[in-house]
């Protein structure tokens, strides 16, 4: 059993408080000793950054409770996006599926029973990219019968992928040029969200450094979704300020989680009422996109 398991990847940068609970959360899954965890640690930015940066080190060097603990630690800054993309690379060249979590991620106890079994089950279709245990607080329409549900959109938070379909990604996006100037091929990548594009558009001219709006989109180009539970099994506590994305304070992600068994039915069909809700969710302020078009004509 142990080696049909995906391996853990957990993510860390300079935030010892969140890391703390994010593994005595994932200490406590059911499978967290049959689970071999892999431990990226970024290095600090500037001075600033070195004694919660050692902290961190300091942390992960006791962690126990897991099958295999291994940390790669990085003497420089490479920041998440590099250290997401050449982390979990490196560790499909040697598995065939993976789990990851950064390090502002609660989950449930079965947690990995979950993602394991998700990994499984979806792993021979073509049209599932990734799954993740985490579900926005959309308004699941009440005649859903369904435990999940497939949206054109990859989530990062507490999420899992297969090495044959993590490979068919470009970094690059070599076809930006093509998609800027497809009116019709914007309207499909937003039907996961109206924030797509114009983050999309912002990595490709270097204003934000983001791995999985570049990972959302290579599920858009193959014509795949993500996998998501209708009730959560991650709760997110990063939004208080202290993260590199979410760096302004935010209760809105926030949704309490939800053990118990899921029913994974393996021909499991996008419903076009949730994805309606699923995209209401990700619509844009009207200011934002007044910003967006001012500053950087998206």
């Amino acid at each position: 059993m142990p080696d049909q398991l995906a391996p853990v990847i957990l993510f860390c940068y300079n935030r010892p408080e969140h890391l703390q609970q994010t593994v005595k959360h994932l200490q406590m899954n059911s499978l967290a000793s049959q689970s071999e965890l892999f431990i990226y640690a970024d290095g600090p930015k500037n001075n600033g950054d070195e004694q919660q940066v050692a902290q961190v080190r300091e942390q992960i060097a006791q962690i126990t409770g897991f099958r295999n603990v291994t940390i790669i630690a990085s003497e420089k800054n490479k920041g998440l996006a590099a250290s997401v993309i050449e982390g979990v690379s490196d560790i499909l060249t040697r598995h065939k599926q993976v789990i990851v979590l950064e390090d502002d991620m609660l989950s449930t106890s079965d947690f990995l029973s979950f993602m394991n079994e998700a990994l499984n089950v979806y792993a021979d279709r073509s049209d599932v990219f990734s799954v993740t245990g985490y579900t926005p607080p959309i308004e699941i329409p009440a005649d859903y019968a369904a435990d999940l549900y497939l949206a054109p959109r990859a989530s990062s938070w507490g999420w899992g992928t297969w090495a044959h379909k993590w490979a068919k990604a470009d970094w690059e996006v070599k076809d930006f040029g093509a998609l800027k100037d497809g009116t019709a091929s914007q309207r499909k990548f937003a039907e996961g969200g109206e924030d797509l594009w114009p983050m999309l558009a912002k990595q490709q001219r270097g204003v934000i450094d983001s791995w999985a709006i570049r990972w959302t989109y290579a599920q858009f180009k193959n014509a795949a979704y993500g996998l998501y539970p209708v009730h959560s099994k991650i709760k997110n506590i990063g939004t208080d300020g202290s993260g590199t994305n979410f760096t302004f304070s935010s209760g809105y992600y926030g949704q309490e989680m939800s053990e118990g068994n899921v029913v994974m039915d393996p021909n499991l069909a996008p419903d076009d009422a949730v994805i309606r809700a699923f995209n209401r969710y990700y619509r844009v302020p009207f200011l934002v996109k007044i910003k967006n078009w001012v500053k950087y004509r998206i």
